[in-house]
């Protein structure tokens, strides 16, 4: 399996679209501005406290000062961890709503999505996205803005401190400063390319543990003796993927340390300062004077390298962001109609007028002209080789894919001008690959009717044919059917899709070889499930074994995308073409199956 990626950059994301996500929660946001605000004015009060400390109460034994400049100490440090605690409390809940609002949009956006992006694209892939790119930007999301602003605050506050201390100091610690500057916006760049790398990297194991350790991934390993082999290359997937996070844990580490190294200098260049410029009793500034500076000092750069990380965050994070808002970008190329126009009560008449439809990238169309008529109630048969163009017709019905060309219409009305609801309503799918969920029958069944009675489950399994088989198990309705259903046999999980489909009374019902897949004893109960389905609806059905569809109102005959021949089953066998042909292949191949068994 291929786990190449583009290697290519995600556009750059405007930071002020960024910056809208948090717009409905500004007034959380400002509450932590007012908690950040106070915590790093407050915070400002201990150096000029331990000044006077220095210079005032210790020299001149005033012990009642003392007192209370220590008391006023302590009074501080509770305000400032009252202030962390629920600033962190507020920006950490609007991170996470801001993950919430991006997941949600994500899941929404992909919902509207037609079937030709999912089958393009690894589901591994937008798990990846989902989970992994979203989940990468917690930091930036919950703490980064209110370390941006905190520290951003706390550092214009101390360096106005710092002046007001001694100016000269303060240009002698803010000598440095453009070059931490610089090493940040390269150490930014580098964790950015690395982040690109390392989530592709996410979703390429992602992808490979959504197929080769699913129920038919495991089966097909197993059977195909390959296990050692899908280890073999997780392994070096993951291999890949641990070198690049070394690199992301490493990026810049260098640089890191060598403004740890200045700023823990920079003490020593204050205290070197100061003694050039004036020694003894002559000193131009106080020794209480220089231990409040340095440690303003230290609430400056502390800060300020804060911020330096807090940027580099930011840069990696808009890879993330990139990841993100390129989903959210794809333009829905099947979209609800503004202003639908519904069937108030559907009877089920299907017309398909002069239809025609190319996949993207295909050199001819998959059909065209197609021009049937189904009155309500009857029944129409699809058959033809492999590649003819059957599903694809199939698709075109509940539009899952557009019409390139004429159109598809149910009561007079075109399905495109149709909301969802309705046309989801009108037509009931039964596949050859029954899909359900790991979940109970009875959940499975109400996914497509929530609000659905027991009765009306039970109704819907006995039209099915599957409701005995149901009641005779331990847990009854509420047996979990596994994943994909793999606890039931393919007649069992056919006849439940049927019961699914029935329990939203739909009026059209299309059954796309719903029974190929099946032996032929467990093909005529399924077959006597569809027959009871199929009474009173309109039933467009695709069928691989002719036997299924001898009783069709009408049969078309697709070859190549177009209708070669048209009829009931006695009128195209006298004419002896490609009908006919079909249905004395499937004959022999029942009678060499017969004498096989």
């Amino acid at each position: 399996m291929s786990t190449a990626e583009s290697t290519t950059a995600n556009p750059r994301v405007p930071m002020r679209r960024i910056l809208r996500l948090f717009r409905p929660y500004r007034w959380s946001l400002l509450s932590v501005a007012v908690f950040v605000g106070a915590s790093s004015l407050v915070s400002l009060v201990n150096p000029f406290m331990i000044r006077e400390i220095m210079d005032v109460a210790l020299p001149r034994g005033r012990t009642g000062l003392l007192t209370l400049l220590a008391l006023g100490m302590i009074v501080v440090s509770v305000a400032n961890s009252s202030f962390s605690v629920w600033q962190t409390y507020v920006s950490t809940k609007v991170g996470q709503l801001v993950m919430h609002d991006l997941r949600t949009a994500v899941y929404s956006h992909l919902q509207r999505m037609s079937l030709a992006f999912f089958t393009r694209t690894r589901t591994g892939e937008v798990q990846s996205r989902i989970a992994n790119d979203i989940g990468g930007m917690q930091a930036t999301v919950t703490t980064t803005a209110t370390t941006l602003v905190s520290n951003l605050t706390t550092a214009v506050a101390t360096l106005i401190a710092m002046v007001v201390l001694d100016w000269r100091l303060t240009i002698a610690s803010v000598l440095m400063m453009p070059v931490f500057l610089w090493i940040s916006r390269r150490i930014g760049t580098e964790r950015r390319r690395i982040t690109r790398d390392r989530q592709r990297q996410l979703a390429a194991i992602s992808s490979i543990v959504h197929e080769s350790l699913s129920v038919s991934g495991v089966l097909l390993g197993h059977t195909m003796g390959r296990s050692r082999s899908l280890t073999g290359t997780f392994a070096d997937e993951s291999g890949r993927l641990a070198d690049l996070e070394v690199r992301a844990g490493m990026a810049g580490r260098w640089s890191q340390s060598m403004i740890n190294i200045v700023l823990s200098s920079m003490p020593a260049v204050i205290y070197w300062v100061t003694g050039l410029t004036g020694r003894g009793d002559d000193m131009a500034i106080s020794i209480g004077t220089l231990v409040a500076f340095t440690t303003l000092q230290q609430q400056l750069f502390r800060p300020a390298v804060q911020l330096l990380g807090a940027g580099v965050e930011i840069q990696s994070s808009l890879e993330l962001f990139g990841r993100i808002f390129e989903y959210l970008d794809l333009p829905v190329d099947i979209a609800e109609p503004d202003h639908p126009v519904d069937p108030v009560e559907p009877r089920g008449e299907l017309r398909l007028q002069d239809v025609g439809f190319v996949y993207a990238g295909a050199e001819r169309p998959a059909l065209s002209g197609i021009d049937v008529t189904v009155p309500a109630g009857h029944s129409l048969a699809i058959v033809g080789e492999t590649g003819s163009g059957k599903t694809t017709l199939s698709y075109l019905i509940p539009r899952l894919y557009d019409v390139s060309s004429g159109r598809v219409t149910i009561d007079g009305t075109d399905v495109r001008d149709m909301s969802f609801g309705a046309l989801a309503a009108a037509i009931g799918l039964v596949s050859q690959e029954t899909y359900l969920f790991h979940a109970s029958v009875a959940d499975n069944l109400r996914f497509a009717k929530p609000d659905a009675t027991d009765d009306e489950l039970y109704a819907a399994a006995k039209i099915a044919q599957i409701h005995d088989h149901l009641v005779s198990l331990p847990d009854g309705y509420a047996t979990v059917v596994g994943e994909r259903g793999y606890r039931f046999s393919g007649g069992e999980k056919q006849r439940l899709a049927i019961a699914r489909a029935v329990l939203r009374d739909p009026p059209i019902l299309v059954l796309d070889e719903a029974t190929s897949a099946l032996d032929t004893r467990t093909e005529r109960a399924v077959q006597e499930a569809i027959d009871a389905a199929s009474a009173g609806r309109t039933t467009i059905t695709i069928a691989h074994r002719l036997s299924t569809i001898r009783d069709a109102d009408e049969i078309i005959v697709l070859d190549a995308g177009e209708i070669a021949e048209r009829g009931t089953h006695d009128e195209l066998l006298a004419l002896g073409g490609r009908y006919a042909a079909l249905v004395n292949r499937d004959a022999d191949l029942v009678e060499a199956a017969r004498r096989t068994a």
